[in-house]
C-alpha cells in the first residue's frame, strides 16, 4: 500500500511536481543552460575558466577571451575559478572581485564592489555594492575603461564565496 503525503496547511491543495532532471552532457560535450550559459564543473585555476570560455556560444566566446585577456593583463597575479557555472577572478587570500555570465542576448559582467569604482559601471544591482556591465553582440567594449575597473576592483576587498 502506498502512503500519501500528509496534508498540511503549507501543501494543502497543491499538486506535487516532479523535478525535471538537469541535462547531461555526452563525453566531450558541454551542456548549455538557460541563456546559453555553459554548464562547467566547479574548478580552480585557468583550465576550468578556459573550458567555460571555449563553450560560450557564438560571439560570446570571443568576448570571453577578450575579457579574460584584459583581466590577466591588468592583474597578472589574478586567481581564477569556475563557480556556479561562471568564471570568477580574484586575489589569493582577498576574495573574488569579478565574474561574468552568459545571458540570452548579452554577457553580464559583475563587479562585486562596483559601487566603489570610479566611475561605477553603469548597471545597477539589488545588492548595494554590486554593479554590472552588460555587453551585447554589437556593443563596443571600452577596453581602457574595463581594464581600469579591473585594476580598481582588484585592489578592493573581495567577496569570500
Amino acid at each position: 500500500m502506498t502512503k500519501e503525503p500528509a496534508k498540511t496547511a503549507k501543501n494543502a491543495g497543491k499538486a506535487t511536481k516532479a523535478r525535471k532532471p538537469l541535462p547531461k552532457a555526452k563525453p566531450g560535450e558541454v551542456v548549455l543552460l538557460s541563456g546559453g550559459n555553459p554548464q562547467i564543473p566547479k574548478g580552480y585555476g585557468d583550465g576550468p575558466v578556459q573550458a567555460y570560455i571555449a563553450a560560450m556560444p557564438g560571439w560570446k566566446s570571443e568576448l570571453g577571451r577578450r575579457l579574460d585577456a584584459l583581466v590577466v593583463r591588468a592583474v597578472p597575479n589574478v586567481s581564477k575559478a569556475v563557480k556556479w557555472n561562471s568564471p570568477f577572478y580574484g586575489i589569493e587570500g582577498r576574495g573574488w572581485f569579478l565574474s561574468f555570465h552568459c545571458m540570452t542576448k548579452y554577457v553580464k559582467v559583475a563587479f562585486f564592489r562596483g559601487a566603489s569604482l570610479e566611475p561605477p559601471p553603469p548597471g545597477p544591482s539589488k545588492q548595494e555594492h554590486v554593479r554590472y556591465l552588460d555587453i551585447h553582440e554589437d556593443d563596443p567594449l571600452d577596453e581602457k575603461q574595463f581594464a581600469d575597473w579591473v585594476r580598481q576592483a582588484s585592489e578592493l576587498p573581495g567577496e569570500k564565496m
